[in-house]
């Protein structure tokens, strides 16, 4: 498959100002020469010239030539600069395939700069993440992904854990050379507990950052009629739950998203809990109970004029979770320290609230962390193996402890890429988009 030269439409294909197709692989100048009245490519260059089919003129285009070794893929690339326009462009990738391209996969041209080495997995992460990126946090993670921020984190770590492999393995197979260093418990003990506390810290900021990044699964729950609703049509600025005196008027899960300052709240409305023999209400009780189990954050919307024992319950029942107790109704009576009025869109308070809770966890942005559910994934069972050491090491068992080390080792080197699997890369760039 790398031997193919791969051609896609790198733009959205809709009309606009300018569309840019993409070739990579050997046979990219001798395929553009064949379709153009270019000749004689320089590279690092951008050239005026004209695409054809035959005889008839398809476009006329700017073309640049970026030559193997130094090009994304580090293979001969040609990105044509066309008009915009669904049509052309397609002719012209059409003209491609002709020709002798392939089209390629998505993710593909991003995939051979993996595969030929010019960016590691981390990287080729950040690719997708800065392609996806919905605001200013988002894609400062990705710029630091792309500047190398995940290999930096993890290399130290790396280094040390190969010394230590590297010398308990000479002590097991040569136990003659007395002259080296013979690796006891004491010895390995300190470097362990110091992984271990690294490793839990570097997935603690990378969870709490996952949250700010991808936003933050929010439900929002209480008794019938506290206000639930209209809280997320004042949150969202848009009449999209129905608001009534009835009790019961939400049965199913309504969703919106809304970006505050320093953090993005996926929203769930829910049913209001409480005791009912209604078989439709009994439905949307349940999937709030659902809801609410796999929610980051929990606000429990209470009537503050009206604060009842179901109240204290709720509360009671969900205080190990992250809850925040909202008190609506402030117009009636003001109670609590988040205190809004979610008729008359007075919710200040919580917007406030949230921005400030999660201020220092955008912070991390701005650090060397992990990006993604694969990298959190990869380095939970690097804890894992560092913690079966742990418990090896106190069998002073080097066999076994020189076995879990490698282990854990090797799930850093995932991390990065430097371990190649094929399906694993299968998985990761079928997300990516084509032409990328």
């Amino acid at each position: 498959m790398l031997n193919d030269t791969i051609c896609a439409i790198s733009t959205a294909l809709k009309e606009g100002a300018i569309s840019i197709v993409r070739m990579s692989g050997e046979n990219s100048l001798r395929i553009l020469y064949g379709i153009s009245d270019i000749k004689n490519m320089k590279p690092n260059h951008i050239v005026y010239g004209h695409i054809y089919d035959g005889d008839q003129m398809i476009d006329e285009v700017l073309v640049s030539y970026f030559e193997k070794g130094r090009s994304y893929t580090r293979e001969d690339m040609i990105e044509i600069n066309c008009h915009g326009g669904i049509y052309v462009t397609r002719v012209i990738l059409n003209l491609l395939l002709k020709k002798g391209c392939r089209l390629a996969e998505p993710g593909e041209f991003t995939r051979r700069a993996y595969l030929n080495g010019r960016i590691d997995l981390s990287k080729a992460d950040s690719v997708n993440d800065l392609i996806k990126a919905q605001n200013s946090v988002q894609a400062r993670s990705a710029i630091r992904g792309l500047n190398g921020s995940v290999e930096r984190l993890l290399m130290p770590l790396m280094e040390e854990m190969k010394d230590i492999i590297s010398m308990i393995e000479v002590n097991i197979d040569y136990p003659e050379y007395e002259d080296e260093v013979q690796m006891s418990t004491e010895i390995v003990r300190p470097h362990l507990e110091k992984w271990i506390r690294d490793v839990k810290d570097m997935i603690d900021k990378a969870e709490r950052f996952r949250v700010v990044k991808d936003g933050l699964d929010t439900v929002i729950i209480g008794k019938p009629n506290v206000g639930k609703s209209s809280l997320l049509n004042a949150l969202l600025d848009a009449d999209k739950a129905i608001v009534t005196d009835i009790a019961g008027t939400t049965r199913d899960l309504v969703e919106g998203k809304v970006v505050l300052q320093n953090i993005t709240l996926n929203l769930i409305d829910t049913a209001g809990i409480r005791d009912t023999s209604e078989q439709i209400e009994q439905i949307g009780i349940r999937k709030t109970m659902e809801a609410v189990e796999k929610a980051d954050l929990i606000i429990l919307v209470i009537d503050a004029s009206d604060i009842t024992e179901e109240d204290e319950e709720l509360m009671k029942k969900y205080q190990d979770r992250d809850l925040l107790v909202v008190y609506n109704k402030s117009d009636l009576k003001e109670t609590g320290e988040i205190s809004i009025s979610a008729k008359n869109k007075e919710i200040g308070k919580l917007v406030d609230y949230l921005n400030e809770k999660y201020k220092e966890d955008v912070s991390l942005a701005d650090e060397d962390i992990l990006n993604n559910e694969r990298q959190i994934a990869l380095m939970k069972n690097c804890l894992n193996d560092l913690e079966n050491m742990e418990q090896n090491l106190d069998g002073n068992s080097m066999d076994l402890v020189v076995t879990d080390l490698d282990e854990a080792y090797h799930c850093l080197c995932q991390i990065l890429g430097k371990e190649y699997q094929e399906e694993l890369i299968d998985h990761m760039f079928r997300n990516f988009c084509l032409g990328k």
